[in-house]
């Protein structure tokens, strides 16, 4: 299980094991957190076609869908 602190999440690198839609390198764009500090969205971004899609930020804690870091 990958390890996250979401303080740090922003502009995080991101390989999915799975290719989406032909793209695997992504790197966290965009995080809105509530006032007590929990992460309310985090939204991914393609690096090639810039394409932002929003996504569960637990669901990067699970290697067999996310390798921390591009690979």
């Amino acid at each position: 299980m990958n390890q996250i602190n979401p303080n740090k999440l922003l502009n995080s690198k991101w390989t999915a094991v799975t290719p989406i839609n032909k793209e695997k390198h992504f790197l966290v764009s965009d995080i809105e957190f509530n006032e007590a500090g929990a992460v309310v969205s985090c939204c991914i971004e393609a690096v090639i076609s810039k394409r932002v899609m929003p996504i569960n930020w637990q669901d990067l804690q699970n290697e067999s869908l996310w390798i921390y870091g591009w690979k």
